[in-house]
This record gives C-alpha cells, structure tokens and sequence, in this order.
C-alpha cells in the first residue's frame, strides 16, 4: 500500500470515528437529559443513630480480618457525606472496607427552622462527641480514629482540641482550612466590609442551599460550564458519562447552613481567624490546636481552589503530636478523595498510614 493509499485510509478511519461520536453524542445526549438522578451511596450501612440534622452510618463489613480501631469519617455541613460513597469502583468508603476497616460516617441532612441556632458548640461538644460514644458501643472497642473532610476537618480539629481527654487513637484531615486568612477569593467574597452576615443570617435564619453553592461557584466561575462543555464532548463515553453525572449529583446537592453556624463561622474563624490564632472558644473551652497529640496525617491537594495550600499548611506545625505527617498530592479539593486520581493515590497513602496505626 502506497503512503497516499495509507493516508486516505486513515482520513477515512478518523472521519468514521468523528461521525460515530456525533451519532453517539446526540444519541446518549438525550438518554443524558431524561435519565434519574443517578444511584450514590450504594455500599451496605446501617443507620445507628439518628438526631435531627444528624446522621451517623455503620457499614457491613467486607473482610474476614478487621482492624482493631474503627475509622469515623466527619463529612462538612455543606454537603451530603456520599461523596465518600459515589458508585461501586469509586467509593472510598468501600475501599477502606476491603482493606479491613470498620467503617462509620457522619452525614447531615438540611436543618430545620427549628435548629437555626446550630453553632460550632453544638456540632463539636455534643454531636461529634455523642457519635465518638456510639462508635466505641457499636465496635466494642475504646480508641476511634477520626477522618475530617474540608470543614469537617476544621470541625473534628476542634473536638480533639477541647476532649483531650477523648479516645482519638487517629486523627486525618482532608484539605482542612486552619489559616483562614489564606482561603484566597473566599476572602474576598465574605469580606466584611461588605457582606452584612448579621443581616443575612437575622433576616433568614436558614442560609439557603442555592446562596451556599452559589458561595462556591464565585471561587471558579468558569468550572461549571467547562464541566458541562467536557461532558457533551465526552457523550459517547460512558465511562466518563457515569463519573460526572454522580460528581454532578454531589456537587446539586449543596446543603443550608444553620443561620447561627454561619454568622459564627464568618466571624470567628474567616474574619477575626481564631483557629489559627488559638484565641477561639467553644462550650467555653479555648481551642488550642497544641494540646492535639494524637498520630495526626494531614492531606493537601495542590490544586486546591477551595481551600489552598497555605492555608492548610500550618497545621502540621501547631498540633502537639510527635507522630504527624503531612501528604500533598497533585489535584483539586474533590478529586483528592473521589476519583480516579484518589482511587490510585491518596486512597492507598491513607491505607498505609492509618493500617499500621489501628491494631
């Protein structure tokens, strides 16, 4: 075959190529807009404890050989906890199941009207410390290692700081803000010279789910659309269909705040930065991130738009624990715990860490 002959054929080839992904496209494009909300949160549970926003699961076991510590994942207010449970393949919780660990997660519903008065108080000194207690009950065992997610990181930092008492064998942050004054154009949007939090939260109690994601979307404005570019291009792939829609899924389902969890949260910890500084307290207790000594891991995404680098960075430094490492990996604020990139590297640094921390 001439170079001529072999290059027509391969013009012909891709042609067909182009004209298959665009029958395809348009095929599946409204398979895409018609279809249900895909199926998440699919990994065996038990709910075990239930009280009002809160939620505490236990998932079946899926190995013979368990470690002895159980692992409690704190999920942050803003967002429903299973983004560690997307689909059979990528669920990290399924992952941690199969490499023997006993499994609980803390999930949040919406708030009511009635719990507009949430705070800091509330999450950290009761709802938190009550589910530590009904992890040691259902386990049999004292010691609980605890994993925080974005603020629920911020949040699980707080309750080991005032419980020093508490029986933390472990404690892992995910992408956990501590320097609030490093969270880049959240700073800039909340900034106090123009955003009356006192206003917003006494006019309607319940911050809407739409204000909070809304919240999100000005720290990279350009990310949904793109998403939505990439996925029609990508409409022929069903893998890659199947990935974003349950991404997609997570990312629609923002939560309300409590009214009073935001105005604290604004002033305290963004404006006046008091985690870092040591000077906030909480159930009247000065929350000190150096009476922390329990292991400590910390994990940061590079490319972490929501919560930057250095602004997580400082908290290896001002935890007490001798035992503390600190993991930074290439990606961004969700896809450091769910896809393809934490399916093969921040999912087995988090087994490795934690396996020879729970016997």
């Amino acid at each position: 075959m001439s170079d001529a002959s072999a290059s027509q054929d391969g013009l012909r080839q891709r042609a067909q190529g182009m004209i298959e992904r665009a029958i395809q496209r348009n095929i599946k494009g409204l398979e895409f807009i018609t279809a249900p909300k895909p199926p998440v949160g699919l990994t065996p549970k038990d709910v075990i404890y239930e009280r009002g926003t809160l939620r505490l699961y236990h998932y079946h076991a899926q190995s013979d050989e368990v470690y002895r510590v159980p692992v409690l994942l704190v999920m942050a207010t803003t967002n429903k906890a299973f983004v560690f449970d997307l689909a059979p393949g990528q669920s990290m919780v399924e992952f941690l199941l199969q490499k023997g660990f006993d499994v609980f997660v803390i999930d949040w519903e919406a708030p009511t009207p009635e719990e507009r008065g949430l705070t800091l108080e509330d999450y950290t000194q009761d709802f938190i410390p009550n589910c530590v207690r009904k992890v040691q009950q259902e386990s049999g065992e004292l010691d609980v290692s605890v994993i925080g997610y974005c603020m629920g990181g911020a949040l699980s930092l707080i309750y080991a700081a005032t419980h020093t008492e508490a029986p933390l064998k472990n404690l892992v942050c995910l992408t956990t803000p501590v320097d609030w004054h490093k969270m880049g154009l959240n700073n800039v949007w909340q900034d106090q010279r123009y955003f009356d939090v006192d206003r917003l939260v006494d006019t309607l109690g319940i911050i809407p789910a739409d204000f909070v994601a809304q919240g999100f979307e000005m720290q990279r404005p350009a990310q949904k659309l793109a998403g939505q570019v990439r996925v029609w291009e990508q409409m022929w792939n069903d893998e890659y269909v199947k990935s974003y829609r349950v991404f997609d899924r997570w990312g629609n389902e923002t939560l309300p705040l409590a009214g009073e969890y935001m105005r604290q949260t604004t002033k305290e910890l963004i404006w006046d930065n008091k985690l870092f500084t040591s000077e906030l307290v909480v159930g009247g207790k000065q929350v000190k991130l150096a009476s922390i000594t329990a292991p400590m891991l910390t994990v940061v995404a590079e490319h972490d738009h929501l919560v930057p680098y250095e602004c997580s960075k400082p908290l290896l430094e001002m935890v007490g624990s001798t035992d503390k490492e600190e993991i930074l990996l290439k990606g961004g604020h969700v896809s450091l715990i769910a896809g393809p990139n934490a399916v093969r590297r921040m999912w087995p640094r988090l087994d490795a860490w934690l396996g020879e921390r729970s016997i």
